[in-house]
């Protein structure tokens, strides 16, 4: 338990605190503990910025304890609560590398290299590998194969991300990559620090006393992989690349392509010796062809019989990999090939039968035999959720082949089909995750919320595809059309607020906002509005100012009194993550009056009641900061009756804890336990899991009554 008199302490879970606060449930542990603060020192406190005015503020708290042993309770209850399994995560040991290879021939240098690092004596040195060769070289084959082998090493586990699996130009971005290891260590998603920087420093200590293989696959540069890098004397880390990253304290080992032996020996074991042997006369030219990449044998192996490639000799790539990719591209059936080329067009991080069928116009059962061919080819890699990508050199080859045979018009037709099937299937599945909210554009009444049995089920589906659509919103940007990309960015809203992933979405959410200068007022504050929620989310607070002030003149410029409503409503929450509760209670009343202005034939009028009620529950929220209690629990039972009304399980839920929450602050635990129940029972059912931290922690808190 946390001794509430030690500064440290205090210190430390105020920090930690900090950090986590990207989400609702993380957002409502920071506003907590401004609610003590205000308890404890009976003044309103700006939350601290930085380690020294934490440590100043722990100390402001640790005095009031002593001074008053009803502080010293609450300081203990309120630090053990939050604090609760922050020190030791649980979770099983991860195992996520991928299956070595069957066949693995050769590679004694750098695995010899890979043992010697791995075996050397702690000296203070980072254990760091950097395996780095032309593509389809076989260093991820190396990686993978030395990491299954030596599991005994790493008792504590295997991490292992494809950095090139998913955001801007196809490079993972290191907070995205943070997020799924911590997640995988036992950081729940309601205690995931907010930046780069607090995961990066979380992930550090996690792995501090630990032994344990970190595997970072196809990395673009030194600055995406040094926020995964880590000192601690038992974990080794092994980075692939094509070259050199220049900035990397690593140990280089170049990879390089196989003997001919071993070219031979590859190729027997791929295809069997019966085939080598009645492919004599052809096997040199294979060889010289395959020019000892590993990529180009395996391709080569099925078609061993074949005496010449299906490529015309004249015209047939220098480059293995580009060899056998047209090789192989030469032997596809009509639907494949076409599969292949249509879908190459942008780095879709993973394709289904849908979007190939979207892609090409054939139905989806022929695009998915299409995609098994692929597969089958080696042209595609496939992951384990059944859906596919390609790996960057075949992707080139098939976007090249797809200008030249099908025409930059097809080319472009292609792209906008997918774009609208990604486009359709975010409409529909926002729509089904969160019904109630306020939707903008045309096709949520076209499209409505069909396919989906309930919101947690859409809130998979988006998430699911959540890398696809970021994509699709940059292929919207691209191709000059401002209003998908804002329709787009429109339909993340429920992921957004139900999920997180802010770091995932913030690409989208840009290209939004760049996107709103074409845009109809509205539909631009929506843009400024998304980004500043995400941003405040990321603790980003001067930039998030910057938004509201462009949503809030975009609204007032139209005269719609509803969206500037929105834009104040969201300075108000910005306010309260500061802990500035008058002043957050001042852009909610403002909120407020603005609908009161809302006429019977104005837009948004039919919106209100809904409106009002969520402003109810924040004013509620900035009223218990303000310690006036009754009346904060007045405002929040107003919300209660609204949504429990409507039957809209999400906001209940999230109603019912503030009110929890305050009937705790007041000293009624017990009476709060049923709400509490209630609201767990709404959020589970909803999907939306990412809230339940709350509850956990005020349920701690009810049984002697409250704090």
């Amino acid at each position: 338990m946390i001794d509430p008199l030690s500064v440290s302490a205090v210190t430390g879970v105020l920090g930690a605190v900090g950090s986590a606060v990207a989400g609702e449930a993380g957002k409502w542990a920071w506003e907590s503990v401004g609610n003590l603060v205000q308890r404890v020192t009976g003044r309103q406190l700006a939350a601290p910025a930085g380690a020294e005015e934490r440590e100043e503020l722990a100390r402001l708290l640790v005095e009031g304890a002593r001074r008053d042993p009803a502080h010293a309770r609450a300081l203990a209850a309120w630090l053990t609560g939050l604090a609760g399994g922050e020190d030791e995560p649980g979770g099983e040991v991860p195992r996520l590398l991928p299956a070595s290879t069957r066949y693995f021939t050769d590679r004694k240098g750098p695995l010899a290299a890979l043992d010697k690092e791995a075996g050397r004596k702690a000296d203070g040195r980072p254990r760091q590998v950097l395996l780095h060769g032309p593509d389809g070289i076989g260093t991820s084959a190396i990686a993978i194969h030395w990491g299954g082998r030596e599991a005994h090493r790493f008792p504590d586990g295997q991490l292992y991300a494809d950095l090139r699996a998913a955001g801007p130009q196809g490079a993972a971005d290191p907070a995205t990559v943070l997020r799924r290891f911590l997640q995988r260590l036992g950081v729940p998603a309601d205690r995931m620090p907010a930046t780069v920087e607090d995961r990066a420093e979380r992930f550090a200590q996690l792995l501090a006393g630990r032994r344990l293989l970190v595997v970072l696959d196809h990395a673009r540069s030194a600055a995406q992989v040094r926020p995964l890098l880590t000192a601690a004397p038992g974990v080794v880390t092994v980075v692939t690349a094509r070259r050199p990253l220049a900035g990397l304290d690593a140990l280089n080992i170049p990879v390089g392509p196989l003997a001919d032996k071993d070219a031979r020996r590859l190729l027997t074991d791929l295809a069997g010796k019966h085939a080598v042997s009645a492919a004599k006369a052809a096997l040199p030219g294979v060889l010289e062809r395959c020019a000892g990449s590993p990529f180009a044998l395996r391709a080569a192996a099925p078609v061993l019989g074949d005496a010449a490639p299906r490529a015309l000799v004249g015209t047939f790539p220098a480059d293995p990999v580009q060899a056998a990719t047209a090789d192989r591209y030469a032997r596809l059936g009509p639907n494949a090939a076409l599969v292949y080329r249509r879908c190459a067009l942008r780095p879709w991080p993973a394709i289904g039968p849908a979007a190939a069928a979207a892609a090409t116009g054939l139905p989806e059962p022929e695009a998915a035999e299409a995609l098994d061919e692929l597969a089958a080819a080696g042209l595609l890699e496939t992951a384990l959720d059944g859906r596919h990508r390609y790996r960057p050199a075949v992707r080139r080859h098939a976007e090249e082949l797809a200008v030249r045979e099908d025409g930059l018009a097809a080319c472009a037709t292609a792209v906008r089909r997918t774009v609208d099937h990604y486009l359709r299937l975010a409409v529909r599945a926002d729509f089904a995750a969160l019904p109630q909210r306020w939707h903008l554009g045309p096709l949520y009444a076209e499209l409505g919320p069909d396919g989906y049995p309930g919101e947690a089920e859409a809130l998979a589906a988006l998430g699911a595809e959540l890398p696809n659509l970021v994509e699709a919103v940059g292929a919207a940007e691209e191709f000059g059309a401002p209003e998908v990309v804002c329709q787009l960015v429109e339909a993340l809203w429920a992921v957004q607020l139900k999920a997180g992933r802010h770091d995932e979405l913030l690409p989208a959410l840009r290209a939004g906002t760049r996107a709103a200068a074409t845009a109809d007022a509205r539909t631009a504050a929506r843009m400024h509005v998304q980004l500043a929620l995400a941003l405040t989310e990321l603790q980003e607070y001067d930039e998030v100012e910057q938004q509201l002030v462009l949503a809030a003149d975009a609204e007032r410029a139209d005269g719609h009194l509803r969206g500037q409503a929105t834009a104040v409503e969201t300075l108000g929450l910005l306010r309260l993550r500061q802990w500035r509760y008058v002043e957050a209670l001042e852009c909610f009343d403002g909120a407020t009056a603005l609908l009161d202005g809302i006429g019977a034939e104005d837009s948004g009028q039919a919106d209100l009641p809904r409106a009002r009620a969520l402003l109810d529950r924040h004013r509620g929220r900035a009223l218990r900061g303000s310690g006036r209690f009754e009346e904060a629990r007045a405002s929040i039972e107003r919300s209660v009756e609204f949504f429990r009304g409507t039957g809209e399980a999400y906001n209940t839920a999230r109603a019912l804890t503030d009110l929890a929450q305050t009937l705790v602050d007041q000293g009624n635990g017990p009476q709060a336990l049923p709400l509490l129940d209630e609201a767990e029972a709404l959020l589970a059912r909803g999907g939306a899991v990412f809230q339940l931290m709350p509850i956990t922690v005020l349920r701690t808190l009810c049984g002697d009554g409250g704090a």
